[in-house]
């Protein structure tokens, strides 16, 4: 599999974009759904990147700087053709060792907490991602639960 950063300007990235958007808003409770539209993914402070397997998309993620020492995770997302072929695990690796080589300190991250997100709670977690308190501009509320690995 090949990952790529994304200009977002794909049509295939676009649909895995909007199939995350329309899921997170079915799956999270009002006020408690904080993915970026394409719009929020393609700021300056954004990084997105696309993983494919030949001409297949297998997923996306992102990375939000925060500051220069701290960063986010964003719109994580495997293509259901391809669950359960690593993919997550692989584009979490690539988001991590970019916040090694940008020289963070420590990179956090959103989830839901109902059973929907189990799978991506173990992933984080099997990483050493810890839960943490609200970070940045979140506010603590009965549905999200925020993690955060140690870079430094």
């Amino acid at each position: 599999m090949l990952i790529i950063e994304d200009d977002l300007t794909g049509d295939a990235i676009q649909e895995l974009l909007r199939i995350h958007a329309e899921d997170m808003l079915i799956s999270s409770p009002e006020g408690a759904c904080h993915f970026f539209d394409l719009e929020g993914l393609q700021s300056p402070d954004v990084t997105v990147w696309s993983i494919w397997d030949g001409d297949s998309l297998a997923g996306c993620g992102a990375l939000r700087e925060i500051d220069a020492s701290h960063g986010e995770v964003k719109s994580m997302r495997t293509a259901d053709a391809h669950l359960g072929r690593g993919v997550g695990r692989q584009m979490l690796r690539h988001i991590v060792d970019t916040g090694y080589r940008r020289g963070y300190e420590r990179i956090s991250l959103e989830t839901g907490s109902s059973p929907r997100f189990d799978a991506a709670i173990n992933l984080y977690e099997s990483f050493g991602f810890v839960r943490c308190h609200p970070f940045d501009t979140y506010e603590a509320n009965d549905f999200s639960v925020f993690y955060s690995l140690l870079l430094a």
